[in-house]
């Protein structure tokens, strides 16, 4: 008799039981109907995204410091890591300063704010006192200090990033000089730690959907859809430039390394689809962290300019960032001169660096370059109040993609990458397996089970012995 075909919702279910990315597709949706007819639920819904972001992070630190500490252990070359860290950064500034440029020169063109004559003086400013929590972007010697750390366990309590890195180079670079023969118990631990870390990061992967309904009703009840008619023009232009940035590095990516950046979007869609629905690229930087390592990407590599890259390379805040300064000056009536507009770009490209993790930044920000060019009023800063939240959905996509470029690019400049693997998985040749589940299930992945395969000895002019049943 012939098979016969499962019915439509039974391939339905099937899809929605075993697929991360539809599970989380049909929350989004389901998030965005519920927030617009019952918008007074948001505040009910947002522990959920909250929560979920809450527990990703817990486990980034311990994970970032793991694989540094490893990459640079199994590297065996102090040097090499140092230059890949120097590549990144020159990447990063090279990344970041083209994003400004292209949305200066797209907001010229396109003037988002022009004929919107509006009076500073009738915006709240106490609303953006609210939204920056009274915080300050810190200084470049503020913000090169916070980078060291001063305490080993506070760097890992407070979640800073950078003092984890830089806690790790040391471990990693003591390891090294020690030897293996002297700590020979000391690598294969913080190996079992990150096994651990991967595991738990699987389990609260689970609850991705939950956290974009959540999330989502949060964001439509609290701000309602009738703020994309209120800034049409200034989204659609963010969303465009985002676009067209990212278009480049597509290009810069098949360049430099002979990969499709489209190819990775469909390799890493449920990742983006949750950074998506959440606001928030820290909720998939473990999840990247494997899915990178698996394409190919050296230990070392991935561990270093990805965690990095969420500070030093903010491409959609760049984006942002420079469009909502030309944004506010043509909606106040004020004209910037062509060298106004360079400080602009100047004094965002420091103060973007310091943006991570403080509350409010992209207002500081804003606020600080409104006040060094002296002739727009930082109160008008609150005009973006209104619109911020529906730009995180660029910026987010936009960062993610742009540090997920850099790991490939530094990687292959510093012959880190496996580039006939990376092809293979993005090519859906190999398939991705979480690393937890790896280790449990070898041969998920063809070309190890049939290498584990060859590697059984069978004694000479003797078939295998059957297995005890």
């Amino acid at each position: 008799m012939p098979q016969s075909v499962p019915s439509l919702p039974r391939r339905v279910a099937r899809i929605l039981r075993t697929s991360v990315f539809a599970q989380v597709a049909c929350a989004l949706v389901l998030g965005i109907v519920v927030g617009k007819l019952w918008p007074d639920s948001a505040t009910a819904f947002q522990p959920l995204g909250d929560g979920f972001v809450r527990l990703i992070k817990a486990v980034i630190s311990p994970l970032v410091f793991c694989v540094v500490v490893v990459g640079i252990a199994k590297a065996g070359d102090l040097k090499a890591f140092g230059r890949i860290g120097l590549k990144a950064l020159i990447w990063f500034e090279v990344a970041s300063t083209a994003a400004l440029l292209i949305g200066l020169v797209a907001a010229n063109v396109v003037g988002p704010g022009s004929g919107m004559h509006v009076d500073p003086a009738k915006l709240d400013a106490s609303a953006l006192d609210r939204q920056t929590q009274g915080g300050a972007l810190p200084s470049t010697t503020e913000f090169i200090l916070d980078a060291l750390p001063n305490s080993f366990v506070g760097a890992f309590a407070d979640n800073a990033l950078l003092q984890v890195l830089v806690l790790a180079c040391l471990v990693g670079a003591a390891l090294l000089h020690l030897g293996h023969t002297r700590v020979p118990k000391i690598l294969p631990a913080i190996e079992q730690v990150q096994e651990v870390v991967f595991a738990v990061v699987g389990f609260v992967m689970r609850l991705a959907p939950l956290a974009v309904f959540g999330a989502m009703v949060h964001l439509v009840g609290q701000y309602g859809l009738g703020v994309i008619k209120t800034y049409g023009k200034l989204i659609v232009l963010c969303y465009a430039v985002a676009a067209l940035f990212l278009v480049l590095l597509a290009v810069a990516l098949r360049l430099v390394s002979g990969l499709s950046l489209w190819k990775f979007v469909r390799y890493t869609r449920e990742e983006l689809l949750l950074a998506l629905g959440t606001a928030s690229s820290e909720t998939v930087m473990p999840r990247m962290m494997q899915k990178l390592r698996q394409a190919g990407c050296r230990d070392d590599a991935v561990g270093l300019v990805l965690p990095t890259g969420y500070s030093f390379n903010l491409d959609g805040a760049s984006i942002y960032l420079s469009v909502g300064t030309l944004f506010i000056a043509q909606a106040v009536g004020v004209d910037l001169s062509l060298g106004q507009q360079v400080t602009v770009v100047l004094v965002l490209m420091l103060t973007s660096k310091g943006m991570a993790g403080v509350p409010g930044s992209a207002f500081l920000a804003l606020s600080a370059t409104a006040s060094s060019l002296g002739v727009i009023p930082a109160g008008a800063v609150a005009l973006l109040l209104g619109v911020d939240r529906i730009m995180d959905s660029m910026r987010v996509t936009t960062n993610l993609l742009g540090n997920c470029v850099a790991v490939f690019a530094v990687s292959r400049w510093e012959g880190a990458l496996d580039t006939v693997r990376a092809k293979k998985v993005l090519d859906g040749e190999i398939a991705f397996v979480p690393e937890q589940a790896a280790q449990a299930d070898a041969p998920a992945d063809p070309e190890k089970a049939a290498q584990a395969d060859a590697a059984v000895p069978v004694p000479s002019g003797k078939e295998p012995a059957p297995e005890a049943g």
